[in-house]
């Protein structure tokens, strides 16, 4: 049941229009139970301007009832549920929409973002650190090609995973992944500071992904550019006090040039779950070993060693015939052990 307080609340920062600093010296002036009452005089005295009071009630109480017709809800500061490590960022939202499982909401968070092209091996290696994370935390992430996709595809299965949107939550950005946001929604959870409707514009992002950043204990890069929205999460996190995460890349990799230097700069090189958990004093949950033959062990000890390799090199180190390293690698990729990137080379995973 919501409150008189979160009636004023959403009214002043959903219905009214105001900007965001407006809202904020109307929050600061009195307390929320007198925002109605008092609105007109309010108004004069902060904003140097008269808003009339009447029909304030209904319409917050009629936006409270959109939402609901839509299955949304509305996320308050003076919401318990109201991540309280968000509350402590810079300009924190003041309402968050969201549809989904609420209740993660209330559960431990790790953010995992990456660049929209994205090498094969990060692609895959992200996909499974998420897997993995998702079952000690909720894992936060974008909706995106890339980086945010591998993060999606790994934790959505079991269910722990919030995706933040750079539009409001009627929307889909990109418009692609339509079905990928429905999946999330029935078994996650969406997020969004922006008003059910409105679309995505140039700010969006950046907005968005101190929310990214806020939410969670830390934050891991897949892969970033020089000028990658993924840097700009993690710079977000380091503001926010959060520990930062960076795959390593070959020297040279333009898709990875981001992650080296948050690397350079401190931030913890990354391989597998195991090092983000360690960091936490985690253990990751035993999972089945996979089994493989003599062949394939070969072959995945010698991917090991070399990063990436072109197919026909790899045959000829291990002394078989091309189409016998072919079938194995296929295996290999099958049991998602290694990644096929471009000009049939392999990395291991």
């Amino acid at each position: 049941m919501i409150t008189q307080e979160e009636r004023a609340y959403l009214w002043l920062c959903a219905c009214s229009r105001l900007e965001y600093r407006e809202k904020v010296a109307l929050l600061r002036a009195a307390p929320l139970a007198e925002l109605f009452p008092r609105l007109a005089e309010l108004s004069r005295s902060v904003l140097g301007r008269e808003i009339a009071a009447e029909g304030c009630e209904r319409a917050a109480d009629g936006f409270v009832r959109s939402l609901e017709e839509k299955g949304y809800f509305a996320l308050t500061l003076l919401s318990d549920d109201y991540p309280e490590q968000l509350k402590h960022i810079p300009s924190p939202p003041l309402v968050l929409y969201g549809t989904g499982n609420r209740a993660l909401l209330r559960e431990r968070m790790f953010c995992i973002v990456g660049s929209r092209i994205i090498p094969a091996w990060a692609e895959k290696t992200g996909r499974r650190i998420a897997e993995q994370l998702s079952r000690r935390f909720v894992i936060v992430t974008g909706l995106a090609e890339g980086g945010d996709l591998a993060a999606v595809e790994g934790a959505l299965p079991g269910g722990n995973l919030i995706s933040v949107l750079p539009c409001g939550l009627d929307e889909c950005y990109p418009a692609a992944h339509a079905s990928v946001k429905e999946k999330i929604k029935r078994g996650g959870l969406l997020l969004s500071e922006l008003l059910p409707g409105e679309q995505t514009r140039k700010y969006s992002f950046h907005a968005r992904n101190r929310i990214l950043a806020g939410l969670c204990e830390g934050v891991l890069v897949l892969s970033a550019g020089k000028k990658s929205g993924a840097l700009i999460t993690a710079y977000s996190a380091l503001d926010c006090g959060r520990d930062v995460f960076a795959l390593p890349h070959n020297a040279g990799a333009s898709s990875g040039e981001g992650c080296n230097e948050l690397i350079k700069k401190g931030a913890a090189l990354v391989t597998e779950a195991q090092d983000i958990l360690d960091w936490y004093g985690m253990e990751a949950p035993a999972s089945a070993e996979i089994a493989l033959t003599a062949e394939e062990q070969r072959i995945l000890e010698l991917l090991r060693a070399e990063g990436e390799i072109h197919f026909a090199a790899l045959a000829e180190r291990a002394g078989i015939k091309p189409f016998e390293a072919s079938a194995v690698l296929s295996a290999l990729e099958i049991k998602g052990l290694a990644v096929k990137s471009g000009g049939n080379k392999y990395s291991a995973v």
